[in-house]
C-alpha cells in the first residue's frame, strides 16, 4: 500500500449536538478547534485545522506518516463534542482518483481475504461532483467487487467504505473511533468538582466536561492526621480525567483539623452532613476565587446515608451557589461502568486514607435537620473555618 497511490493521510471529525445550535454555532465550532489545537500542540507536527460543514478536517506536513495520524485520531478521540473520527485520506475530487484509492486501501487486508461483505456509502457535500452519490456508490463498489470478489451487501455490510466528496478534495477510508459526544469543554462555563478518591466524583466531572464545563478539582485532605496517599490517588484521577479537557488543576485543602472539631463537639450521628456542609463552604469559597460559577458531587440518590432526600437538602441548604450532581439517577453498577469506560474505575479501587475514614458513626442519620445542623456550625463558626480553609488552599500542577 504506497502513499502516493492512497493520497495523503488526514483526520476526519464528525461533530454531535454542536450542528443544532442555530445561531450560536459559530461560537461552539471555534471553541471546538480551539480544544482540538490544545490537544494536538506536542504530536510532534503542526496540523492544519479546516473546518468544513458539520466536519473539521486534519491536515498533516507533507510526507507525515500514518503513525502520526494514528496518534492524532486517538488523540482527539477524547475531545468532547466529536461523534466520529475516521482515519482518512486525502485524494483529488476525481472518480478515477477515488476509485483507486478505494481499491488501494482494501490491499493486504486481512478481512478482505476471508471475503467479508461490503457497502460503499458515498456523501457529496459538494453537488457540483459530476456522479451523484448513488452513482459514485455503484461505480467504485462494482471496481472493488471485480478485484476482490467481495459480496454486497447494503443492508448489514461488514466492511464499509465511505467516500466523502468535499469542496477541494474528496476522502476514502473505513471504520473509525467512536468520539464522547456532548459539547465542547468551556462552552458552558466553569465549575469545581468536589474529588475524593472514589468511583463516583471522576464520573461526575467527566459527564459534566461533556456537557461543555471546564472544571477545576478540590481535594480535602486528612492531613495532619492521614498521610499523603488520598492526595496521590486524586492528583493521579485529575491526569486521567485531563484527556477530556486539557489544562486541568488539582487544588488541596488540609481537611484533618477541621474534621478533628466537628468529631469533638459530639454530635456523632450528624458528623458527617456536617462535614458535607462544610467541604461545600469551602467549595464555595474556593469556586469564588476560581471565578467558577457551580460545584459538582458525585452523589447519587440512596446510595449511602448522606445521600437520602432529606440528606442532600440540608447540605443544598449550606450554599448559596449551584450543585450539580449528573449521578443522581445512577445506580453503583452504572457508575463504575462509566468509570472503567473513561479510565479511572482501577485508580479509584486503589487503597488510599481518605479523609472521611476519620469520621466514621456506627450509625450515620440519614434525615438530617437543617436547623440542628446550623446550632452544631455556629459553635464551629463554620463560616470563618470555610474562609480559613480555602486560604490554606494548595496547587498540585499536572505538569509539575
Amino acid at each position: 500500500m504506497t502513499m502516493s497511490a492512497l493520497g495523503e493521510p488526514c483526520v476526519l471529525l464528525k461533530l454531535g449536538e454542536v450542528v443544532l445550535k442555530g445561531n450560536n454555532r459559530e461560537l461552539f465550532e471555534r471553541r471546538l478547534q480551539a480544544n482540538i489545537k490544545a490537544a494536538l500542540k506536542d504530536v510532534g507536527v503542526k496540523v492544519d485545522v479546516r473546518q468544513r460543514h458539520g466536519v473539521i478536517a486534519i491536515f498533516l506536513p507533507d510526507g507525515t506518516g500514518v503513525e502520526v495520524a494514528d496518534t492524532v485520531a486517538e488523540r482527539v478521540s477524547y475531545i468532547p463534542g466529536l461523534v466520529w473520527i475516521h482515519r482518512a485520506w486525502r485524494v483529488a475530487k476525481d472518480p478515477s482518483a477515488i476509485t483507486k484509492a478505494a481499491i488501494e486501501l482494501l490491499a493486504d487486508r486481512d478481512d478482505v481475504r476471508r471475503g467479508v461483505s461490503f457497502a460503499v456509502r458515498s456523501r457529496r457535500r459538494d453537488k457540483r461532483f459530476p456522479l451523484t452519490s448513488m452513482q459514485l456508490d455503484r461505480s467504485v463498489g462494482g471496481e472493488l467487487n471485480d478485484i476482490y470478489g467481495l459480496p454486497v451487501d447494503l443492508k448489514r455490510p461488514e466492511l464499509v467504505v465511505s467516500i466523502e466528496v468535499d469542496r477541494d478534495e474528496a476522502f476514502v477510508f473505513t471504520g473509525g473511533l467512536p468520539g464522547q459526544g456532548g459539547l465542547p469543554v468551556g462552552t458552558s462555563g466553569r465549575g469545581l468538582v468536589l474529588m475524593s478518591g472514589g468511583i463516583d466524583s471522576p464520573v461526575a466531572a467527566y459527564r459534566m466536561m461533556r456537557r461543555g464545563l471546564r472544571v477545576d478539582f478540590l481535594h480535602f485532605s486528612g492531613i495532619p492526621f492521614t498521610t499523603s496517599e488520598s492526595i496521590y490517588k486524586a492528583y493521579a484521577l485529575v491526569r486521567a480525567l485531563d484527556r477530556f479537557q486539557g489544562g486541568s488543576r488539582l487544588w488541596v485543602v488540609p481537611f484533618g483539623k477541621a474534621q478533628q472539631s466537628i468529631k469533638a463537639s459530639g454530635q456523632d450521628r450528624l458528623a458527617v452532613i456536617t462535614q458535607r456542609r462544610l467541604m461545600l463552604k469551602t467549595g464555595e469559597e474556593v469556586a469564588r476565587r476560581l471565578r467558577a460559577g457551580a460545584l459538582v458531587t458525585g452523589d447519587s440518590l440512596g446510595q449511602v446515608s448522606s445521600q437520602t432526600l432529606q440528606n442532600i437538602t440540608a447540605q443544598d441548604d449550606a450554599v448559596d451557589m449551584p450543585i450539580l450532581r449528573p449521578l443522581i439517577g445512577l445506580d453503583k453498577t452504572e457508575i463504575m461502568a462509566e468509570a472503567r469506560r473513561i479510565g479511572t474505575l482501577a485508580i479509584s479501587e486503589l487503597p488510599d486514607e481518605d479523609c472521611c475514614s476519620l469520621l466514621a458513626p456506627r450509625r450515620a442519620e440519614t434525615a438530617a435537620k437543617v436547623a440542628d445542623l446550623k446550632k452544631i456550625e455556629r459553635r464551629l463558626d463554620a463560616e470563618e473555618l470555610a474562609v480559613q480553609l480555602a486560604g490554606s488552599l494548595q496547587e498540585y500542577r499536572l505538569d509539575a
